[in-house]
């Protein structure tokens, strides 16, 4: 299946931002949900519609293409825990500062290519992972802050996570944050929500808080997480008829933290309201 027909709003997006001077491409870009080796495919998706010098289609055969699927490209780089380490680096369960410092003299240097520095956790088998607090330290992100707060031209930095707050808020700050579906065996069953939340972007103002009572009371019988979980499934069936109506992936979005305040232990009516003020305009 072609990337465009699996993540036909994303690649829409990126592909769009690459001819719009009204849409520019972000230069710090953050994926996140549960499908790591999609996103991993995807990055290097956008590495290859920044570096394509003939018409960006999904079957191009320029050089820079070619490159980029056999990932040998000069300019784009996977930096995790073992790949691109310079020589006198022994770390080998953390991106290192000593890999900060490399990317920071690799950019002192001109390119005639866009660079594209892809953050992610790999094992030696190839396995792609998220990025988190202990494989990505504070100590080695905040080094790399100015330069993803002030790229320089033709240089896009991607991280990949399963959740957002498993980085630091310094990072997140810095970055559009795109939630990646996972397509492979995903049950969007949201039979606890029907007929309850179905159709909710035709809720009006005044009925904010009735529909939160509502989805409260659904926890009788699930948990917060299940009934979060249904909405989030409701939500991603909305998008796959839809992939143009970007305000869905703000919703997918506002539900991963919601899911993340019942994690916390907030009290259901709490994250329902929050939800729902959020969402319903």
């Amino acid at each position: 299946m072609l990337l465009s027909d699996k993540y036909p709003f994303l690649t829409n997006y990126f592909t769009q931002a690459l001819t719009s001077d009204s849409r520019p491409l972000p230069q710090s870009i953050l994926f996140y949900g549960n499908d790591l080796e999609s996103q991993y495919i995807l990055a290097t998706e956008v590495a290859r519609l920044l570096n394509c010098k003939n018409d960006k289609s999904d079957n191009c055969e320029c050089l820079n293409c070619k490159w980029i699927r056999e990932h040998s490209h000069p300019a784009v780089m996977t930096i995790s825990r073992i790949d691109n380490k310079p020589e006198d680096d022994d770390s080998k369960t953390v991106i290192s500062i000593k890999q900060a410092a490399l990317i920071k003299e690799t950019l002192m240097s001109a390119s005639e290519f866009h660079r594209v520095f892809i953050f992610c956790d790999r094992d030696e088998e190839g396995n792609i992972s998220g990025l988190n607090q202990t494989n990505f330290q504070a100590e080695t992100a905040n080094s790399l802050l100015k330069i993803i707060e002030e790229p320089q031209p033709g240089v896009t930095f991607i991280f990949l996570t399963r959740y957002i707050d498993d980085l630091l808020p310094t990072i997140i700050s810095r970055s559009q944050c795109f939630f990646v579906p996972s397509k492979e065996g995903v049950n969007y069953n949201y039979d606890i929500i029907k007929g309850v939340f179905e159709n909710y972007w035709d809720f009006e103002r005044k009925d904010i808080f009735d529909l939160s009572q509502k989805l409260t009371d659904l926890t009788k019988e699930h948990t917060v997480t299940e009934v979060l979980q249904s909405i989030q499934n409701y939500i991603l069936t909305v998008l796959k008829s839809n992939p143009k109506r970007s305000e869905f992936i703000d919703h997918i979005r506002l539900t991963e933290e919601s899911l993340e305040q019942a994690r916390l232990g907030m009290k259901p009516i709490n994250i329902f309201d929050n939800l729902c003020l959020k969402i319903i305009t």
